[in-house]
């Protein structure tokens, strides 16, 4: 097997041979055998993404577990955001490999190691072994708490650990018809702010919703309200059935409050259905322009009054990029970061970057203190072969 191509399926029963924490060990061992490769280790991003922790493998001679690593400069950072292998002289007559580690979009880590040789060839089997490894990964941490303890480099809220929960796995996600990810800050505090999508055969769901309060009562509301959501989706529900059940949830179990946006977008078309419950608006970027969409606002959820919620819709053209943000996006604090511009000088980058361009932007006008959390969802919109491409109608939105 030496040099040849990699045996996708050896491998992935090596791994569920393997305790579920020796994943880069099994990687690690493959690619040694095959190329004589060194140092073998895998980095990812800790909770708050500014810093990267070394796993290495076992024996890999790189000192185990050592400190975080910055992330900002760095070029593992480079190769995050270029989704690139970079390759460079070791200093040693070798050549240093660092490869990204990606599931859907998803931004797991980066697999670092050192070759003594490395041809075109062999350069794209650590790009093979490094997907395998991402699969490899998100199967194992449903049975480890290794990978989530290695990215506390900061002391975690219990309202920061039980909002964490609500969150989807992966914060990004690709597909033919769109890509999107979503970022909160601070990750390692506060509590009530969530973000939730799951894809079925034809229909995109998003929701983002904020719960009033703070710290741990903030994230024990948006715990109630997050379950009333998936319950009802998973019941098949539309947007306006899920904010009928969440907004009854909060009735019957809590005095709490919540704002909220819930999208569901058909995947063929690109027509958009939501409902605003007291949430901020978003905006949209559309050839070039970002303005803030129309919105007709309900009251939030758990609001005892005698008034419904109302289904809208949103036209959504192959390009577009819709950007949802809660409250804390747009605090006291934060309003010296204009946020329509970074929107507008962030629009060629990939969502996830655009991400951490918006997140930073509010953080450097709170001067890194923010009175509450905040969290913003990018969606970019592709199309489907189906759908009418820019030169049809600009219908948007229905009142």
């Amino acid at each position: 097997m030496e040099g040849g191509d990699l045996e996708l399926g050896e491998l992935l029963a090596a791994a569920e041979a393997a305790p579920p924490g020796e994943s880069v060990d099994v990687v690690a061992h493959d690619l040694q055998k095959r190329f004589g490769a060194e140092a073998v280790s895998f980095l990812f991003v800790d909770l708050i993404g500014q810093r990267l922790v070394r796993l290495a493998a076992a024996g890999a001679g790189v000192g185990g577990r050592a400190g975080p690593i910055d992330l900002q400069g760095s070029v593992y950072d480079a190769v995050l955001q270029s989704q690139r292998q970079h390759v460079e002289a070791d200093g040693q007559g070798g050549r240093r490999v660092i490869t990204p580690v990606t599931n859907r979009g998803d931004c797991i880590g980066v697999l670092e190691l050192t070759l003594q040789s490395a041809d075109d060839t062999v350069l794209r089997q650590v790009r093979e072994a490094a997907h395998a490894l991402a699969y490899i990964i998100v199967t194992d941490r449903r049975f480890t708490d290794l990978y989530h303890l290695g990215r506390r480099t900061t002391e975690t809220s219990l309202a920061a650990e039980i909002q964490h929960q609500l969150l989807p796995s992966a914060p990004c996600c690709e597909a033919e018809e769109f890509t999107l990810a979503a970022g909160l800050i601070p990750a390692d505090d506060i509590g009530g702010d969530t973000y939730d999508y799951t894809l079925d055969r034809e229909t995109l769901h998003l929701s983002i919703t904020d719960a009033m309060g703070h710290d741990t009562n903030s994230a024990l509301l948006a715990t109630l309200l997050v379950g009333a959501l998936r319950r009802a989706r998973r019941s098949g529900c539309d947007a306006l059935k899920q904010a009928t059940h969440a907004h009854q949830a909060l009735l019957s179990h809590s005095r709490g409050l919540a704002t909220g946006q819930l999208l569901c977008v058909d995947l063929d078309t690109g027509l958009c259905e939501l409902v605003n419950a007291g949430h901020p608006r978003p905006l949209r970027l559309r050839e070039g322009a970002v303005e803030e969409v129309k919105l007709a606002v309900n009251l939030p959820f758990g609001v005892a009054a005698p008034t419904s919620y109302r289904l809208q819709r949103l036209q959504l053209l192959p390009g577009d990029r819709l950007v949802l943000l809660t409250d804390g996006m747009q605090e006291r604090g934060a309003a010296a970061a204009d946020l329509a511009s970074v929107v507008h000088d962030t629009r060629a980058l990939h969502p996830r970057e655009a991400v951490r361009g918006l997140t930073a932007a509010v953080l450097d006008a709170c001067h890194g203190s923010l009175r509450d959390d905040a969290t913003v969802l990018i969606l970019d919109w592709h199309g489907h072969r189906n759908q009418p491409d820019e030169s049809g109608p600009r219908a948007a939105l229905t009142r």
